[in-house]
């Protein structure tokens, strides 16, 4: 006796690739649909522009590059920036201010605020 012979199938078209989008989300004003990406490959560039805030940044890109890397790039640079400016002011440990806080060696703080004591400017 033979075997049953399987129902062939109709060969499947290739998969159509939907297309990575070209307009994003704004980091600074939290627009949706409002930064627009163009990327031109002759000169290497990709620029970004938000439609609302203004913001614009420009980078560097190769022949494989879409307009996905240049947002990616864009929130790469302002984290960088964040995190920068986030140090310095830690470095800096200045209080509100501009002035450092005085401190008191004493352990037995009976007031509650703690070791730092505010400056007399910032009762007036």
């Amino acid at each position: 006796m033979g075997k049953r012979k399987k129902a062939t199938r109709k060969p499947t078209g290739p998969r159509r690739n939907e297309p990575l989008p070209s307009v994003f989300t704004c980091l600074f004003c939290n627009h949706e649909k409002a930064v627009s990406i163009k990327v031109d490959k002759k000169a290497g560039v990709g620029s970004l522009d938000c439609k609302i805030c203004g913001q614009h940044f420009q980078c560097g890109i190769n022949y494989l590059s879409a307009p996905v890397d240049v947002y990616a790039e864009w929130v790469d640079a302002a984290d960088a920036v964040a995190q920068e400016n986030s140090e310095k002011a830690k470095a800096a440990g200045r209080s509100s201010s501009g002035r450092p806080a005085r401190r008191v060696e004493a352990d037995d703080d009976e007031d509650g605020y703690g070791d730092v004591i505010p400056d007399d400017d910032d009762y007036e």
